[in-house]
C-alpha cells in the first residue's frame, strides 16, 4: 500500500517520467494489488494547476480526473474529519502548504509510505517517504 503525492500521480499516469527502480517496483506492485492511494486534495491540486495554466494534460482536466477515477488500482481517499484534524496537528518542523499537510496526514492515517519528490516532505521526519 502506498500514497502518491500529486506530482507523482500526474507523472505516473502521464507515463512521461522515469522513476527510480524502487518507486517503479512499488508502483507496479500497487497496480497489481490495487493498493495505490491518492488523496482527494490531489484532485483539487490538479484542477487548480490546470485551470491556472500551470499544468498541461493530454485532455481536459475533468476528463483526465474521470479517467484516473476509472482505474481499478487507484483508490481515492476522501478528506474526512480525522485526516483534516491530523493535518493541523502534524508535529514541527513542516511548512504550511495545506495540500501537502493533508497528503502527509493521509499517509500517516493509512500507515503507509508516501511517494514524493518534494524535498520539504522528504525532510519531514514524521512520515515515511520513498523517492
Amino acid at each position: 500500500m502506498i500514497v502518491l503525492d500529486t506530482h507523482v500521480w500526474v507523472w505516473w499516469l502521464s507515463e512521461g517520467y522515469s522513476f527510480s527502480s524502487t518507486v517503479q517496483k512499488l508502483l507496479n506492485e500497487g497496480k497489481t494489488k490495487h493498493t495505490i492511494y491518492v488523496s482527494s486534495i490531489s484532485v483539487w491540486e490538479v484542477a487548480q494547476l490546470a485551470t491556472r495554466g500551470l499544468l498541461q494534460l493530454t485532455m481536459d482536466y475533468t476528463d483526465w480526473i474521470a479517467h484516473a477515477e476509472s482505474l481499478p488500482f487507484i483508490n481515492f481517499v476522501p478528506i474526512d474529519n480525522h485526516i483534516a484534524l491530523k493535518s493541523i496537528q502534524l508535529l514541527p518542523p513542516l511548512h504550511q502548504d495545506q495540500a501537502d499537510r493533508i497528503i502527509i496526514a493521509t499517509a500517516l492515517t493509512l500507515g503507509t509510505p508516501l511517494i514524493t519528490k518534494g524535498e520539504k516532505i522528504i525532510r519531514y521526519p514524521h512520515v515515511d517517504t520513498v523517492w
